[in-house]
C-alpha cells in the first residue's frame, strides 16, 4: 500500500519550530507499506525554523502579521503533484496544521483555539477525492484498508 505522510510525523525536523511530530505508529507503517513523505510548507520555500502560521479564512498569516498564503499554496500544489504522480491509497497528515490539518485547525488568533476547517494541502487533497486522515484519526485498521483509495 502507498501512503503519503506529513514528513514531520516520520521524524523530519521540518516543523515551524525546527522539530518534528515523530509518531512511532506512523513510522512503523514503513515495514509493510511504501511511505511518501511530504512537507508542503518547506516545498513552498518556507525555512525551518520559521514564524508560526495559522489560517484566517482564505489567507495564511504568520504570528507577526506576514501573509504567507502564496508559499503555502505553492507548497500544497507541489505536494499535490507528488500525490498525483504516486497515487497513494491513503494520506496521513499532521492535525491542526495550516497545511495539513483536516476538520479542525487553529483559528488564526495564535491562542490555541481550534475552528472547523482544513489546511491548504489537506483541502486540495480532499477536493481531489483522496482518502485523508490525520495522525489523531489513524488506527492500524487504516493501514489494512488499502482498497479504499477515495473517500
Amino acid at each position: 500500500m502507498k501512503i503519503a505522510v506529513s514528513a514531520c510525523l516520520l521524524g523530519e525536523n521540518c516543523k515551524y519550530n525546527g522539530k518534528s511530530n515523530y509518531d512511532e505508529r506512523i513510522v512503523r507503517l514503513a515495514e509493510d507499506n511504501e511511505l511518501i513523505p511530504l512537507c508542503p510548507e518547506t516545498l513552498g520555500g518556507l525555512p525551518t525554523p520559521r514564524t508560526p502560521s495559522e489560517r484566517r479564512a482564505d489567507r495564511v498569516m504568520t504570528k507577526d502579521g506576514r501573509d504567507v498564503t502564496k508559499e503555502f499554496t505553492i507548497g500544497a500544489e507541489m505536494a499535490m503533484e507528488t500525490v498525483r504522480r504516486n497515487k497513494p491509497d491513503l494520506i496521513i497528515l499532521q492535525p491542526r496544521s495550516p497545511s495539513c490539518g483536516k476538520g479542525r485547525i487553529y483559528d488564526g488568533s495564535f491562542t490555541g483555539v481550534l475552528t472547523d476547517g482544513d489546511g491548504v494541502f489537506a483541502a486540495m487533497a480532499i477536493k481531489e477525492g483522496y482518502r485523508v486522515i490525520t495522525a489523531d484519526e489513524f488506527t492500524s485498521a487504516d493501514a489494512e484498508n488499502g482498497g479504499n483509495t477515495r473517500s
